[in-house]
């Protein structure tokens, strides 16, 4: 590639979709053009029939399409998605339906052809000729795709699968019409038994109608099922764009107009009804409900929200009325970005594939010249002309590349697609192959492990108090506070009804706050402030509140009349599932390690909790990508799951970065792996689908390869009938892809 552009320029990048593909090689010779221009880096999907383009100036778009024209195939640049016309475009149902017609036809008149051949009992007087009258339509409209795009890569040099079909059918017919014309084939009464090998006698007295006719429609049907595959190996992220409201009830001037969505703005405040979709995300500014976000992140229990609360576009309201602020539109809203990051993943390629593309690359070619070998080399040894050609076409036939170039986009393209729907985002293949090597996995405390929101876990009266007199008046007191603390202590009240007023609320600095509550003066907060006040600590209150600190709990006292009369024990609570995490993570051959910046007292408690033998506590953020590179020194392969601002350079730097979707948009701008869904189970699910795909993919390759591997010697040594070699060549392809759609049965953890 050319260095002389100044380097100043600015990048820019670009989706074509590309028409016209039949085959790895396609994609392959494509790719391969565009990397030759000058500033230009592109990557060609088979799967996806799209190139993804980065270039600088002075090459523009128009450069790209015509360059990709001159290769001989079709180049658009995609429009612009909307509501109503998703990004994600499927195979067009023309195209599909055109597809199937021709294959049935070709179905309808092959079957005849076949049975005769291979039954000798059928063969009638004449046959022959019946076979002749109903394979040459076969070859002609059936195959008329393969011979089209052949002429089309002739004329610009290249050669490709349908180069490979197109000789392998149309020498098959002639090679028939010749021996009927001017051979002895063509003799009233004249019959000949089938074989699954070559083992044919005289050249002038066979014929191939049945391998023209057969590859033919095999390879056909083979398109078929491949072009429908691709649309159901797609249809998560289709499904997924299409998730989004069309319109919106927007409130202006108290009065509520019904618009499209894409005519919503940043701060418009919009109504969603019970069972309507929420149009984009927003902040609810009015009323409760339960949303089911369930289709976003496969959370399958719906979640209470009210005012304050952060709600994601594309989500059911399943209760109550609600009026939402505005706070991304459009292109910036978590599903949008959501469906970004699918499509990005789906266009990327893992080395193996890459190697892969580059065997596909040369490989028609030289399996042109094998074939020519074989033909060479069968009359070199006196087998005769018939076996020769048989033994040649079988070559051609059995060659095509075509389950190298769908084994990493299929598989892609489920895996991601499944993901999505489980609210599990994979970057691209890279992120797939990094989870393989993975053995040790830093877990951010808070917001990761823990909720990210102090929650009241315990209320210890002193000797002779009622518990809910104690909490009923810290919740009073602490209701004039908007301190983290106070906010989980009034939380936790919320059972107790209505709090009496305070009245004289002050806040002492560093030591908690004071205030009259039903004539009292009540104090909150350390034990030195009510020391300080002259309150007696009774030795069971002291006790308690040293118990709740030793165990990484917040400790505060509350007392009144001269007396502590009570300790409230207030954390950042452990989610739910994270020690079921935890344990799964295990399980996977993972060592987990609790990361923060909090104090290693309350480090030690939360990894007690979950099961997390190894803490790393009191880090500074700038110390955790210190703490990822001395371990990866140590030579662990290092995952790291993080949510905040402070983790988004340890996600970066480790080698496997799982960012909580409900995080900052740096943290999940630096990750391999993005968790829609709060929970670290996510996480779990994550690695598992992202290493199923992996092994998909490489199964994929395997096979391929195996299958070419094996079958081009079995087809040169004579040992393969050529509509045997086209069933298999067409099976090859579909097994590929009905492989990776088992990844649609891909199952979270329960």
């Amino acid at each position: 590639m050319s260095t002389s552009r100044p380097l100043t320029s600015a990048p820019h990048l670009i989706e074509l979709a590309i028409g016209g593909m039949t085959c790895a090689a396609c994609a392959a010779r494509i790719e391969k053009r565009l990397n030759r221009m000058d500033g230009v880096q592109a990557t060609v999907n088979y799967a996806t029939e799209k190139a993804t383009v980065s270039y600088a100036d002075p090459v523009t778009a128009d450069d790209l399409v015509a360059t990709v024209q001159k290769t001989g195939y079709q180049a658009t640049l995609p429009p612009p998605p909307t509501p109503a016309a998703p990004a994600a475009a499927a195979e067009p149902a023309d195209t599909l339906a055109a597809l199937r017609t021709r294959l049935w036809v070709s179905v309808a008149l092959s079957v005849p052809v076949i049975a005769l051949a291979m039954v000798p009992a059928w063969q009638f007087t004449y046959w022959q000729w019946l076979s002749l009258t109903l394979a040459a339509p076969v070859v002609a409209y059936g195959g008329l795709p393969f011979h089209r795009a052949a002429l089309v890569n002739l004329r610009h040099g290249a050669a490709t699968m349908d180069t490979l079909v197109s000789l392998g059918t149309l020498a098959a017919l002639g090679w028939s019409v010749w021996a009927l014309f001017l051979g002895t084939a063509g003799t009233p009464g004249m019959t000949h038994p089938f074989s699954f090998d070559i083992g044919r006698t005289d050249g002038a007295g066979n014929i191939y109608l049945e391998a023209a006719a057969g590859v033919t429609t095999f390879i056909l049907a083979g398109r078929y099922f491949e072009a429908r595959a691709k649309r159901t190996a797609g249809a998560a992220l289709r499904a997924l764009l299409e998730l989004g409201a069309k319109d919106v009830s927007v409130l202006r001037a108290g009065v509520e107009t019904r618009i499209p969505v894409d005519q919503l703005a940043v701060g418009d405040r919009f109504v969603v009804r019970p069972g309507e979709k929420i149009a984009t995300d927003g902040t609810v500014e009015e009323g409760s409900s339960a949303v089911d976000a369930s289709l976003v992140t496969g959370e399958s229990v719906p979640v209470e929200v009210t005012t304050g609360d952060s709600v994601i576009g594309g989500c059911v309201n399943a209760g109550g009325r609600l009026v939402v602020t505005a706070t991304r539109v459009g292109a910036d809203t978590q599903l949008a970005q959501m469906a970004r990051l699918v499509e990005q993943a789906q266009s990327g390629k893992a080395a193996a594939q890459r190697l892969a593309d580059r065997i596909s690359g040369v490989f028609v070619p030289i399996v042109i010249a094998l074939a020519v070998g074989t033909l060479g080399w069968w009359l070199g040894t006196g087998a005769g002309p018939a076996a020769a050609f048989t033994a040649a076409v079988a070559v051609l036939i059995i060659a095509c590349p075509c389950a190298l170039g769908l084994a990493t986009p299929t598989a892609l393209l489920v895996g991601t697609g499944r993901g999505a729907q489980l609210g599990v985002l994979i970057r691209g293949p890279e992120a797939l192959e990094s989870t393989r090597r993975v053995d040790t996995v830093l877990l951010d405390k808070t917001g990761t492990v823990t909720t990210g929101r102090m929650t009241l876990l315990a209320v210890t009266p002193a000797e002779g108090e009622q518990r809910d007199e104690v909490l009923r008046l810290a919740a009073a007191l602490e209701s004039g506070s908007e301190h983290p603390v106070a906010r989980a202590v009034v939380a936790g009240a919320a059972e107790i009804g209505v709090l009496p007023p305070v009245t004289d609320f002050a806040n002492v600095a560093g030591l908690g706050v004071t205030g009259t509550v039903d004539g009292r003066e009540v104090l909150l907060g350390r034990a030195r402030l009510l020391r300080e006040r002259d309150l007696v600590v009774p030795e069971e209150v002291a006790r308690a509140a040293t118990d709740a600190e030793a165990a990484g709990r917040t400790a505060v006292l509350v007392g009144w009349d001269g007396r502590a009369r009570g300790v409230l024990a207030v954390a950042d609570q452990v989610k739910p599932t994270s020690p079921e995490a935890v344990r799964r993570l295990r399980a996977l051959g993972l060592k987990p390690v609790l990361l923060t910046g909090d104090n290693a007292t309350v480090a030690r408690a939360v990894a007690a909790e979950v099961g997390v033998d190894e803490v790393i506590a009191e880090v500074l953020p700038t110390e955790k990508v210190e703490v990822v590179a001395r371990l990866q020194g140590e030579g662990r392969v290092v995952a790291m799951v993080g949510d905040g601002v402070n983790d988004a350079a340890a996600l970066a730097r480790a080698d496997l970065g799982l960012a909580m979707g409900t995080g900052t948009d740096v943290a999940i701008e630096a990750s391999d792996l993005t968790l829609v869904r709060d929970d670290l189970l996510a996480a779990v699910d994550a690695i598992r689908l992202a290493r199923s795909t992996l092994g998909t993919i490489k199964g994929n390759l395997f096979w391929a390869f195996a299958y070419n591997v094996a079958a081009l010697p079995l087809a040169a040594a004579g040992l393969l009938n050529p509509m045997i070699a086209g069933a298999a060549m067409a099976f090859s392809s579909v097994f590929v892809v009905a492989n990776s759609l088992r990844l649609r049965r891909f199952r979270p953890v329960a």
